[in-house]
């Protein structure tokens, strides 16, 4: 943004300052805060378009008096006579009448003049020259930079995610009104305030221009200059453009955007057919479309699907094509497709009827493994009728009944594939059954991604090999669906025994590979369990937390969303931000999912035991296990309520530690070496379980400081502060008094009244500092003493003052 102070350098002396820039640039917002910051009288007028052919009228709005028009040296000079040693300001000097053009060298020969001119403009011609002649200076309202435009967008909509304010950004090119327009908006639509500003602009432009701008809208990139025919170099002049490294973009991309709006039904479809003879693939297809030609676009769509660069490219193509035809080879490969890259909705949308697999697939990635079943039993159902009609007219006078059952292995190889997954989703005790004559190594790659599922569900030995070459051969033979199923059957199973290592390393080269071909869906499920099996293993919580923030924030598969949201509150309450930790998974239910256990154990941690007792999903064997050792902590705070159920005991570590709390504390330092390699949190829940239940302090010290220096080395707030809240019992106290800050308040006293005024209620702050209630009350108590406050919040207020 042009600083005030830099434009009232140029107006010491007498002269004309001109201010110029595109619709919504900030042009008069600069011309008022440079009138804020002149010391002397400011008169300010400016045009108006209704009225710009009146004599006179700009500098007859800044004087408020009548002005003789008919003679230019006259009114020059009463002007002059008003402004005196004040600045005159006009503004929208693109609508000033001839008279006031011709007027204002003359004025600015004996007064501070400051007008903004806005780009383009309908100027008559030599008007502009003129005035650059009488200028002292000619300025151009700079764009507002990546970090000003998003703090507009912040202070102007707070509720906007990251991801909404930088896509707010980019489009309005850095124009402030703009910037405005789209956050109050969210991004999405578009305002009639600001439209109406860049259609007053565009107007002005010439047809080619016109046509130029449009194009760049309808094309939504740069485009080469030559594409842009003659009109390129009059929207470079108005800044409305800018070419670099052989590049036409629009300054504003949504500028362009209400360009192209701006054009009538007739003139929109022959610019696109135009762009269509211009561009190639995929794009030509879509201007095609919005042509109104699907035939010639469904067949180039088909075109581009055919030499695609990657699978969500020929997804996308596909798709297009699909939306445009009702042939039911397209809309099945189309969905097809879309399955391979991970969209169910888009595939559900464009596939036939009568390909019941690829439905059925589709309801089995949406996570909705029942719908899918019920979707091929129904296909078995018509199949059967359609069997017993042909047997009835074929059979012998008076033999009834429908034939035998149909046998699994009589379906297509698709949906048997389906069949089986379903299945061991919904009841995997009857998914063995439906492997009945097939081979162990089935030569279709999905059945053998099917039957390697089964053994990894029942830990059949080599279950990992299993699917590992499953995954490999499905990939070498062109099958990518069945190779990133079985990626993801692998993760899953590593993570329900605990080998979170291991699932870790496996999700990171699953999403770099999902990359590769733009199966972002995909890609988005193994980047979000990832950074789940970072979370509970406890490491490098604020990466994991700020990761899983950005990702939750975009637009997820059902199954991603859940372990991003998972990861982050877990990240967020073991770092000590219980209250953010609990918002974000409040009203959340994602089936198949560590959500419902990441909320009790935020609640325990927050100091509300009793919440910590609800039943959620099974996503076992480990998260059972967890659920049940959260239980025991919440009981041992004091938590009504009856026992945990007995469940399998899962991975050695959960069994471990579930032997210690049935009654054998001494196991507890076993469990806390069986999870050192794999949760760095459930080793110090371990050791602080050893210290607290020991009443003998040489039983009990030695692992509550190894707990409390486990916790703070791994940024564990709160089990940290658990820890020091165990070691006081024992005399020993992790409490520094340091100097008093201002004569006054100790350094823990500041710090109880810091968290006060971040709204964090007293229990909160018990935990985080590993204190008792009663001490955090005698601190707030002593505070408010101290710097003569009557409440906790005043105290807290007058604390952030002194410091």
């Amino acid at each position: 943004m042009l600083a005030p102070p830099d434009i009232l350098t140029h107006l010491v002396e007498p002269g004309l300052v001109v201010l110029t820039g595109g619709p919504g640039s900030g042009r008069s917002t600069t011309l008022g805060r440079v009138s804020a910051g002149f010391a002397g009288p400011v008169l300010s007028g400016g045009g108006l378009a209704i009225l710009c052919g009146t004599p006179a009228l700009p500098l007859t709005r800044a004087v408020r008096a009548r002005l003789p028009a008919d003679d230019p040296a006259l009114l020059a000079e009463a002007v002059r006579s008003r402004v005196a040693g004040g600045l005159l300001v006009l503004d929208d000097l693109q609508w000033a009448d001839v008279v006031t053009l011709d007027a204002l060298p003359l004025i600015s020969a004996h007064v501070r003049v400051l007008v903004a001119l806005r780009t383009p403009h309908r100027l008559p011609d030599g008007a502009e020259d003129r005035l650059r002649s009488a200028a002292t200076a000619w300025l151009t309202v700079p764009a507002l930079s990546v970090a000003e435009a998003t703090d507009l967008a912040m202070a102007t909509a707070p509720g906007l995610s990251g991801p909404e304010v930088a896509a707010v950004v980019a489009r309005a090119g850095g124009l402030p009104l703009a910037v405005r327009a789209l956050a109050r908006s969210g991004g999405a639509g578009t305002r009639d305030d600001m439209a109406y500003v860049v259609a007053e602009a565009v107007a002005d432009l010439t047809r080619p221009a016109r046509t130029a701008l449009a194009a760049l809208g309808l094309l939504g990139r740069p485009a080469e200059p030559d594409l842009l025919g003659g009109g390129l170099a009059e929207l470079t002049a108005a800044d409305l453009v800018t070419v670099r490294d052989g590049a036409a973009a629009p300054t504003s991309p949504y500028v362009a955007e209400v360009a192209a709006g701006a054009l009538d039904p007739t003139e929109r479809r022959a610019l696109h057919q135009r762009l269509a003879e211009l561009t190639e693939g995929l794009e030509a297809a879509r201007h095609l479309a919005a042509a109104g030609d699907p035939d010639a676009a469904c067949e180039r769509a088909q075109l581009a699907a055919e030499f695609a660069d990657s699978a969500a490219a020929r997804a996308e193509a596909l798709l297009l094509a699909a939306s445009l035809t009702t042939d039911p080879a397209v809309r099945t490969a189309a969905a097809r497709a879309a399955l391979t890259v991970g969209r169910p909705a888009a595939a559900l949308a464009v596939a036939p009827a009568d390909a019941v697999a690829v439905r059925a697939e589709a309801h089995l990635q949406s996570g909705d493994p029942r719908t899918a079943l019920a979707v091929l039993d129904a296909e078995a159902g018509d199949e059967a009728a359609s069997g017993l009609a042909e047997a009835g007219d074929r059979a012998a006078p008076g033999r009834t009944g429908p034939p035998g059952p149909t046998a699994p292995g009589g379906e297509d190889p698709d949906a048997l594939r389906v069949r089986i997954l379903a299945t061991l989703a919904v009841d995997p005790s009857a998914a063995p059954a439906l492997l009945t004559g097939l081979p162990a190594t089935p030569d279709d790659p999905g059945l053998r991604a099917a039957v390697a599922a089964v053994a990894a569900h029942r830990r059949d030995h080599g279950w990992e090999y299993a699917l590992a070459s499953a995954a490999t051969a499905a990939g070498a033979s062109g099958d990518a669906l069945s190779a990133r199923w079985c990626a993801w059957q692998l993760v899953c199973t590593l993570v329900a025994d605990g080998r979170l290592t291991q699932a870790r390393d496996t999700a990171r080269s699953a999403a770099a590979a999902c990359a590769v071909e733009v199966a972002y869906s995909w890609q988005s499920r193994f980047v979000a369990i990832e950074l789940w099996c970072a979370a509970l293993s406890g490491t490098g919580l604020d990466d994991v937390a700020r990761r899983a923030v950005e990702l939750a924030d975009r637009t997820l598969p059902a199954v991603a969303r859940g372990y991003a949201l998972s990861a982050a509150a877990l990240a967020e309450a073991d770092a000590g931000l219980t209250r953010s930790a609990r918002s974000r998974l409040d009203g959340v239910s994602v089936p198949d999912s560590p959500v419902d256990w990441v909320a009790a154990e935020a609640a325990w941690l927050d100091g509300q035991p009793d919440l910590a007792l609800a039943a959620g999903d099974t996503l076992g064997p480990l998260l059972p296990g967890l659920r049940r050792i959260t239980a025991h902590w919440a009981r041992l705070d004091g938590a009504g309520g009856t026992p945990p159920p007995d469940a399998p005991a899962g991975p050695p570590p959960v069994a471990e530690t579930l032997a210690a709390w049935a009654g054998r504390p001494d196991r507890f330092t076993g469990a806390a070496q069986a999870w050192r390699a794999v949760a760095v949190r459930e080793e110090v829940r371990c050791l602080l379980a050893l210290g607290l239940l020991s009443a003998d302090p040489a039983v009990a010290v030695p692992p509550l400081l190894a707990a409390e220096a486990l916790a703070t080395s791994s940024g564990m707030v709160l089990l940290a502060g658990r820890a020091r809240v165990g070691l006081r019992r024992h005399a020993v106290r992790r409490d520094p008094r340091g100097p008093q800050s201002d004569g006054s308040l100790t350094q823990r006293e500041r710090q109880v009244l810091e968290l006060v005024a971040q709204g964090e209620p007293t229990r909160r702050i018990a935990s985080v500092l590993g204190v008792s209630r009663e001490t955090v009350e005698t601190h707030i108590r002593a505070g408010m003493r101290k710097l003569g406050a009557r409440t906790r919040t005043e105290a807290a207020a007058r604390c952030l003052e002194v410091l």
